[in-house]
């Protein structure tokens, strides 16, 4: 249930990791599957349509109440290291550059296919990438804005506060970033040996995107469930 939610909500990091605590325990230990069909128009099977028809699932099966809220909270800025400067991993998106966003199907190419220069085939969400080595981890994104990136660094930093976008940029980018994952990236008893000679996550976001985080206490939006319940029977 909580990955539906975090989907239908696009919420990353921080933002998800808010959930299970003001959810009953049965989110979290029963399984539910969701079958469901579109008309088959590509327009409406792009992601952001998805989540909008998720939303409309878990209120309806489920009597999901949910609502923002702002609060006061430790977070960290992003900021550019040098003002007007992008790091490699991540040009502005080309204006004549087309991409789909739909979600996709057997015949094309798969979620992680990418285009010369590393970038994902697929616009406007987080792709696992093949990184350079076994030891390392490689994230990508086109087409997305600056305040979706930066809720990515909560996500894939394991830094336990929200991220907020303070570079004062407008517009799209493109984006890829690899890093060998700290340890609290890694499950319980994983087997994975980080490559010590990688970057990591804090080191790649400088060199590869031109990017930083500055601790500080500010604003951050948290979705809140006020309601929740057992779906109704289909």
């Amino acid at each position: 249930m909580i990955t539906y939610i975090s989907f239908a909500f696009k919420l990353m990091g921080g933002q998800a990791q808010s959930l299970p605590s003001q959810l009953p325990d049965w989110v979290s230990s029963e399984k539910f599957d969701i079958i469901a069909r579109t008309d088959g128009d590509s327009a409406k099977d792009a992601k952001d349509q998805m989540r909008l028809m998720m939303r409309s699932l878990l209120e309806e099966r489920f009597g999901m109440v949910a609502r923002y809220e702002t609060r006061q909270v430790p977070v960290f800025g992003l900021t550019l290291v040098k003002p007007g400067n992008f790091g490699p991993g991540l040009p502005p998106h080309p204006g004549d550059s087309q991409c789909s966003t739909a979600v996709p199907t057997a015949n094309g190419p798969g979620p992680a296919a990418t285009l010369a220069g590393g970038f994902p085939t697929l616009c406007g969400g987080f792709l696992g990438m093949s990184p350079s080595g076994s030891s390392r981890r490689r994230v990508g994104a086109r087409n997305v804005t600056m305040a979706f990136i930066a809720n990515g660094p909560s996500a894939m930093g394991n830094l336990g506060r929200p991220v907020v976008d303070q570079t004062g940029l407008t517009g799209t980018f493109d984006m890829v970033l690899e890093r060998v994952p700290d340890p609290g990236d890694l499950p319980p008893n994983s087997d994975f040996e980080p490559d010590p000679s990688g970057p990591t996550f804090m080191e790649a976001l400088i060199e590869q995107l031109g990017l930083r985080l500055e601790a500080q206490k500010g604003p951050a939006q948290f979705l809140v469930i006020d309601h929740i319940e057992h779906p109704s029977e289909n």
